[in-house]
């Protein structure tokens, strides 16, 4: 997978890119956190738009801005261009940093050579990226913007370079890579292919006086064998040149380095000279800094017209140059290539929770760019990173923390957010003389918090209960629209000997020099005291119904009773009274028919006596 990335939208020929003079096809400018395009002063004397184009990163955007740009976890090589050419009409060329995922990669310092401010530099490395996001940074250093030309990105085998030898906590920054007895070929310069999209310079100007007198070069058209194979997959064309010397001396490189870093040496060597037909006939030792790496036969390892590699790590440098000599045992030595890698362990990152915390914060704040709070917060850890922003590492070592943020009086607009809580480590905290708004975030505020000024903004609703649990010796909260009842272990702060300013909050309660707090009342709705109340209120009165509706079954139960006889008896009673009536009613009529109109105009005391006889 490759991404090439040309630094110019407006000269890319479609929105899509464009397509170079090697087949290779460039995106438009993307992934920046600022910056401006500018083109070079002579642009005629440039091949590719990559290089007549660049990107410049005034003050105005900060001191610190980066690529961020998407990738799959993976081994990266990443390649820049990077020209000045009087762009801006100055004469002054710039001096700035360049970090890879939070490590220092490259340094510019003004003057730069003659050749590199007309005609640039190709800068090159490998890296390990494990977050899904490539972070390419510049750091201005005084005044200076840095400037970047392009910048071409290729996953490439993770086992590559000894990998696993050298961890994947380094990156190797390429100090040289070298084809011998050859120009300058490989993408950006020539269409000879190499599958990491590698570029390979001449090894002429590396070698030592001495050297330059007696080398020869060696050419062939043969196929190589044993080339383009993993995990390096190294190119045909490197092992069809060589250099040889005449006349039985020793062939010597010096490589320039910095003393403080250790180095991976990868040499490339192809028996390219038809008349070595055996094992024996070419014998020499490779010697770096004096100690005798490996005694090479090249033939004897895998015959004629075939590549062989191998690799050795510099150590404990005591000087900025690593010397490289092949002397010769039986016949006259040989070299196709070599390369010097820089082995830069990555420096210390932050701790991914609080890299979320700050750029939450970063968009919650609205902190301006001419702040520079792009990439990583706290790393590399020889810049200071982002403006207003302190950092260290955590108590592992293993990883860096925010430690101190000072914003105060930086016209910011914005609110505090909550994911301020992931910043466990945080000693200090100024937000004071700014226009901020809306309330305290409810996760403000960890045994670590010492210092607290958030004084003359525009905050507004109550004191989280979160800092009480703090180490705070200084709280200044006034000049805001703070409401509600102060805790009590905030405002001991005052009392055991800190500093306390709660002034100018209308709205804040129940600390002495301070206002009572409402009984049931708080912030324009019912206080935690007064929800309590109710509750208990609306359970009492439940439980009264309960026992009114109770004492009420009871007495019920033992006055209800029934005062009607039996049924049976009652029928039995109604029988017998009707048979005597109709028995009185026939003998006083002297017939069987009852007389319904006597008995009913019978009185009552004569009806009861009869009934009664």
């Amino acid at each position: 997978m490759t991404k090439l990335i040309s630094l110019h939208p407006l000269i890319s020929p479609s929105p899509e890119g464009s397509t170079d003079v090697f087949n290779r096809t460039w995106l438009p400018d993307r992934f920046y956190s600022g910056g401006s395009t500018a083109v070079v002063s002579e642009p005629l004397r440039f091949h590719l738009v990559a290089e007549k184009t660049i990107r410049y990163f005034p003050l105005s955007f900060g001191k610190k801005n980066c690529y961020v740009v998407p990738l799959p976890p993976g081994r990266y090589y990443l390649r820049t261009f990077t020209v000045y050419d009087n762009y801006d009409g100055k004469s002054h060329s710039p001096s700035f940093d360049v970090s890879v995922e939070g490590t220092l990669v490259f340094s510019w310092r003004s003057p730069w050579l003659e050749n590199l401010l007309r005609d640039g530099s190709y800068s090159d490395l490998f890296a390990f990226i494990g977050d899904g996001e490539l972070d390419l940074c510049f750091y201005s250093i005084a005044t200076d913007p840095p400037i970047v030309g392009s910048l071409e990105v290729l996953q490439v085998d993770p086992s590559s370079y000894d990998a696993n030898g050298t961890g994947q906590n380094v990156l190797l920054v390429n100090y040289g890579r070298l084809s011998c007895g050859s120009d300058q070929w490989g993408p950006g310069f020539t269409n000879h292919t190499d599958s990491f999209g590698r570029s390979w310079q001449s090894d002429e100007d590396f070698r030592s006086d001495d050297s330059r007198s007696v080398a020869r070069s060696l050419t062939t058209l043969e196929k190589i064998k044993g080339v383009d194979q993993s995990p390096n997959y190294f190119p045909m064309k490197l092992y069809q040149t060589a250099v040889t010397v005449s006349g039985g001396g020793s062939l010597v490189y010096e490589l320039e380095v910095d003393a403080k870093l250790d180095y991976l040496l990868w040499f490339h060597f192809a028996e390219i000279d038809s008349t070595v037909k055996k094992a024996g006939q070419r014998v020499f030792d490779l010697v770096v800094n004096d100690n005798n790496v490996s005694r090479v036969d090249v033939f004897s390892e895998v015959g004629g017209f075939a590549a062989f590699s191998l690799n050795y790590t510099v150590k404990n440098l005591s000087s900025t140059t690593v010397t490289v000599k092949l002397s010769p045992i039986s016949g006259a030595p040989i070299i196709s290539g070599l390369e010097n890698y820089a082995i830069v362990p990555a420096d210390m990152a932050t701790v991914p929770e609080q890299v979320t915390a700050m750029k939450a914060l970063k968009d919650s704040l609205r902190v301006p760019d001419r702040m520079g709070w792009n990439g990583d917060p706290c790393a590399p850890t020889s810049w200071d990173a982002w403006e207003g922003v302190a950092c260290r590492p955590n108590s592992q070592g293993s990883a860096l923390v925010i430690f101190q943020i000072d914003l105060g009086t930086q016209g910011l607009k914005g609110f505090i957010s909550e994911q301020i809580s992931l910043l466990t480590d945080l000693n200090s905290l100024n937000l004071s003389s700014n226009s901020l708004t809306g309330p305290l975030p409810s996760g403000l505020g960890h045994k670590s918090l010492v210092s607290l000024d958030l004084s003359n903004n525009q905050l507004t609703g109550q004191i989280p209960e979160s800092l009480s649990i703090s180490s705070l010796k200084l709280v200044l909260l006034n000049g805001n629209e703070l409401q509600g009842k102060v805790p009590e272990e905030v405002y001991s702060v005052g009392v055991h000997g800190g500093t306390i300013d709660l002034s100018d909050n209308k709205g804040l309660c129940g600390v002495p020099a301070l206002p009572s707090c409402p009984l049931l009342w708080e912030n324009g709705h019912l206080s935690k005291g007064g929800k309590i109340a109710i509750a208990i209120s609306c359970v009492v009165i439940f439980i009264l119904v309960l026992l009114v509706i109770y004492l009420c079954c009871i007495w019920r139960g033992r006055h209800d009773y029934d005062f009607a006889p039996p049924h049976d008896l009652t029928c039995d009673a109604c029988s017998k009274e009707k048979q005597i009536s109709e028995a009185k009613i026939v003998n006083a009529t002297g017939n069987g028919e009852p007389t319904r109109e006597r008995n009913a105009h019978t009185p009552p005391e004569f009806a009861i006596a009869e009934k009664e006889i």
